[in-house]
């Protein structure tokens, strides 16, 4: 059975970082290029950013660039993504999506909340 379980939301005040962490487990993980999406109230659900097989990393958001990393650790079959300098913006339910040849998994998302 396929499961992504995202975890590591939360509040969290303007400034600063949170990390959220999916684990995966059914499939093999190290073939799947990992992305990160998130929706916040009101809006479609846009593209983070993306990690690949061979850990080349995008940010597709520029609103998060220079802020947010993601990052995979096959051994745990969990991909990351470290999130700096939080801003109410943010503001979103984060999930992680599994691809591999147009096959896609998502998880049930985690929730993150940026305010004072």
């Amino acid at each position: 059975q396929v499961q992504l379980v995202e975890s590591g939301g939360g509040l969290v005040q303007p400034g600063g970082s949170l990390r959220l962490s999916c684990a995966a487990s059914g499939f093999t993980f190290r073939n799947y290029a990992m992305s990160w999406y998130r929706q916040a109230p009101g809006k479609e659900r846009e593209l983070v950013g993306t990690i690949t097989t061979s850990a080349t990393t995008t940010n597709s958001a520029e609103s998060v660039k220079g802020r947010f990393t993601i990052s995979r650790d096959n051994a745990k079959n969990t991909v990351y993504l470290q999130m700096n300098s939080l801003k109410p913006e943010d503001t979103a339910v984060y999930y992680c999506r599994a691809n591999y040849g147009g096959r896609y998994y998502w998880g049930q998302g985690t929730q993150v909340t940026v305010s004072s």
